[in-house]
């Protein structure tokens, strides 16, 4: 599809960090008292933003986190990206390719602005994205699955929401896109494809999405 505006997901998608965010969110939930292990991270938590966390262990458990929870993990995730956080391998030449096609591309994380920012300015990413291309769940009311931040990153692009392609490798992401009206292209890197079958495009190698996106 030739679209007006690709819109990335970030993490597992932009930057490597499914692996290690999800590691160290089942260790301490687990250390809270709240047994995760890193399978459950992934299936349930992964591509949630932060409020969607706290929700879903006190309809489980009725028991609060800590108001402190968010502090501490992110403090946790962000020392762990400093030593082992890469660049999703081939990104780099998408980000290449959609600049020298003159089509503009942004981000829309479920994570925070600090968070997207830290990833960037480690991997080198920051290069690509300024402030202006950076969309996070803290700018909308409601993080994925609801549409809300891809709508809102393609209005302040100034593109209509049927222009616009979303990577995304999570089951929330793909159904917020959906949602949104957008076309919507499912990573399988880390994400089984059965998971993101809504997407109507799927692809496990960041080398085939340049193609996708001709």
């Amino acid at each position: 599809m030739r679209c007006d505006l690709v819109i990335f997901d970030n993490d597992g998608v932009l930057v490597d960090s499914e692996s290690i965010s999800n590691r160290l969110l089942a260790a301490y939930l687990t250390e809270l008292g709240h047994p995760t292990s890193y399978e459950d991270s992934i299936r349930e938590y992964m591509g949630s933003a932060m409020h969607r966390i706290h929700d879903l262990v006190w309809e489980r458990t009725g028991r609060r986190l800590p108001a402190d929870f968010d502090d501490v993990f992110h403090g946790r995730v962000f020392a762990a990206f400093e030593r082992e956080l890469k660049a999703v391998p081939g990104v780099g030449n998408v980000l290449e390719k959609l600049v020298a096609d003159g089509v503009p591309f942004c981000v829309a994380s479920s994570g925070s602005h600090e968070r997207i920012r830290v990833g960037h300015r480690t991997t080198g990413l920051d290069r690509w994205f300024d402030d202006s291309r950076i969309f996070s769940s803290e700018d909308v009311g409601r993080g994925k699955p609801a549409p809300d931040l891809f709508l809102h990153a393609a209005e302040r692009m100034g593109v209509a929401p049927e222009r616009c392609v979303v990577v995304e490798d999570s089951p929330l992401g793909v159904r917020a896109a959906v949602a949104a009206g957008m076309e919507v292209y499912g990573f399988t890197a880390m994400t089984p494809a059965a998971r993101l079958a809504e997407a109507d495009q799927l692809f496990s190698d960041m080398g085939e999405l340049a193609d996708l996106l001709v």
